[in-house]
């Protein structure tokens, strides 16, 4: 399987690249970044692009992917609605059309968030956003489109958030990781976790396009190797 991810150097797209990496059925990662990401593997190819509302320079380097991972996405705290939706929305979409177009067997996964509202029409406005970006995605041409909408997600394997607000809440959230698992293991779940669930829709698919926590987990849990990882 040949992957597109997008969101590689962010909190969960480092732990979504770690698990492309580690996967055997992966063949090779595009990961295609605004800056470098610092990593380097046989499997990983990085393309550097500035300008993430117009891929018309590069869609040379876009087809014959078998799936995009899309974990792109900036917190709320802060931005406008309109500049929200710019990078939400306007960012998203932008990559999503060409892929589609150049890409019609490919399956697009999108990284949302639990709260999600379809309806565009709740008082959320992170969550309205979030549901326009989804509802655009799932009427483009792909193959199949699943949108992903965890809740709580505990970073794993040295990964951290860029964001400086999540990184206080994760050194005080982090310790209570097995309280909140045990106590709602609904709506907590993990980078890996996530990961191994995207990858596993790709390449199977799954029973409905909208994945809330819990189906996440389940699905990252299904068949999972007993050996360390």
């Amino acid at each position: 399987m040949k992957v597109i991810l997008f969101g590689a150097t962010g909190m969960v797209g480092q732990g979504v690249l770690r698990e492309c990496l580690l996967d055997s059925n992966v063949e090779s990662v595009l990961a295609i970044v605004r800056g470098p990401t610092g990593q380097q593997h046989a499997k990983l190819r990085e393309l550097v692009h500035k300008n993430f509302l117009d891929f018309s320079a590069v869609e040379g380097e876009l087809s014959g992917y078998d799936a995009c991972l899309f974990c792109l996405g900036v917190s709320s705290a802060g931005m406008t609605e309109a500049d929200y939706h710019h990078v939400t929305y306007d960012f998203t979409l932008a990559a999503a059309q060409p892929l589609a177009r150049l890409n019609p067997g490919m399956t697009f996964i999108y990284v949302s968030g639990a709260g999600t509202d379809s309806t565009e029409k709740g008082r959320s406005m992170w969550a309205r956003v979030k549901g326009k970006t989804e509802n655009a995605l799932l009427k483009l041409p792909f193959k199949a489109s699943y949108m992903f909408r965890p809740g709580f997600i505990q970073p794993q394997h040295g990964i951290t958030s860029k964001t400086k607000l999540y990184r206080a809440i994760y050194a005080v959230m982090g310790p209570l990781y097995p309280v909140l698992k045990a106590l709602a293991p609904k709506y907590v779940t993990t980078t890996e976790s996530v990961g191994r669930a995207m990858l596993k829709v790709a390449r199977q698919g799954a029973a409905k396009q909208v994945l809330e926590n819990w189906d996440i987990n389940s699905i990252a849990s299904e068949g999972a190797s007993p050996a360390a990882r």
